[in-house]
């Protein structure tokens, strides 16, 4: 354990699992930010919350099969494994100082900034380990139509770490349901990949991940699909609408936070782009689905209280399929990125930074768990409890 870990507070432990049908933990894409998500597993790992389900996008995907592919107890030790891996410094090189890469602390927030942007530049260079590789040969120079073509970087070393870490007899076995999203190339539509419907392998997780031009397509069964992020980032709709619905308590891990300041300069308007883009947005989607549930717990009671010749009727019986009286807790973990991470956060692997993503992770976690309502049953008309924890001190 690192010694920011060692330094934050622990979670409490749970002797009783929470009053929920199901435990789903809902993973964002972001790259090189799911470092957070992983030390907010940690804190749940810590506090005995396991899940039921694990759904992710993209860099969400792959933390998803980490998670599910592995036994409980050594879960987080493949997530550490999995990270560490891929924020291993690269090859020396003479235009970018060892310096750049080492655990240096920088106080100054402009030096800290241009020190990650050169980090970025050496992922750029030299791709990450264990992940993704630079091709030789330029995109412009190989065979239209070949992946070479298509994409700057060569994905094997992804699919020999996730042959590595990832156990896909365990998730296929239906332990802890699994689902991943990706985009169809030709068609433009979105399709989770779920053990529930799917015999998993590699490929799944990485065509979640495949995001275009850095990463080429991944073909299944004659298909070719790219990252799930191109659609939809988050995996909070298909959970909460899959049937038959169950009460769930949701732990909803964002990687980009849909609100935010206005830019100040060309930098700060590329993160800012990227957060509206990629944030799905997480708020909205939940407003929809608190409305929703309302609606059909209101339907419940209403349906509960006809006499039975009403009842019989296709009007009311086509109410009574949407009808349920369920309840949801969501709760939002979003990271919050410093002032100096910049346009490159979500392909900055140093590992610096990707211990401060984890760390980060397991602090928001560990807070969240300390208030008692977010594992308590809601008692709303809607039946959905949302929270989501601020942090005004991390701009």
């Amino acid at each position: 354990m690192s010694a920011s870990l060692r330094a934050q507070k622990k979670p409490p432990v749970l002797t009783e699992r929470p009053p929920f049908e199901r435990i789903a933990l809902l993973l964002q894409g972001g790259g090189a930010l799911g470092a957070y998500q992983a030390g907010v597993y940690q804190a749940l790992a810590e506090a005995n919350l396991h899940p039921d389900w694990v759904a992710g996008i993209s860099i969400g995907a792959i933390n998803s099969a980490l998670i599910a592919g592995n036994a409980p107890e050594h879960r987080v030790a493949r997530l550490r494994e999995f990270w560490e891996t891929v924020s291993a410094p690269p090859k020396p090189n003479p235009f970018l100082p060892a310096a750049l890469f080492a655990g240096i602390k920088l106080r100054n927030d402009g030096l800290h900034e241009a020190v990650n942007q050169a980090r970025a530049f050496g992922t750029v260079l030299y791709g990450a380990p264990g992940f993704f590789t630079p091709r030789l040969v330029p995109p412009y120079l190989q065979k239209p139509g070949s992946d070479g073509a298509l994409s700057f970087y060569d994905v094997s070393p992804l699919l020999a770490t996730l042959e590595r870490l990832v156990d896909f007899d365990r998730i296929n076995s239906l332990e802890t349901r699994f689902s991943v999203g990706a985009t169809n190339v030709r068609t433009g539509n979105f399709i989770y990949f779920d053990n529930a419907t799917h015999k998993i392998g590699p490929a799944h997780v990485m065509a979640s991940g495949s995001l275009p031009p850095g990463f080429p397509a991944t073909e299944i069964d004659g298909q070719n699909y790219w990252d799930g992020g191109l659609v939809s980032n988050t995996p909070l709709e298909w959970v909460l609408d899959s049937r038959p619905r169950q009460d769930t308590l949701a732990f909803q891990v964002d990687l980009w936070s849909a609100t935010g300041d206005m830019p100040r300069n060309l930098t700060d308007s590329d993160v800012r782009q990227k957060e509206i883009r990629f944030s799905s947005r997480t708020r909205a989607a939940t407003n929809d689905f608190k409305k929703a549930q309302m609606l059909r717990r209101a339907t419940a009671k209403l349906l509960a209280a006809l006499p039975a010749d009403l009842k019989a009727t296709p009007e009311a019986q086509l109410l009574a399929a949407e009808a349920d009286e369920k309840v949801f807790n969501i709760v939002q973990l979003i990271y919050r990125s410093r002032v100096y991470e910049g346009s490159s956060k979500d392909f900055e692997f140093s590992r610096l930074t990707m211990e401060e993503h984890w760390a980060s992770g397991y602090a928001d976690a560990g807070r969240t768990l300390r208030y008692r309502q977010v594992l308590e049953r809601p008692k709303g008309l809607d039946g959905v409890f949302v929270f989501d924890l601020a942090h005004p001190e991390r701009k």
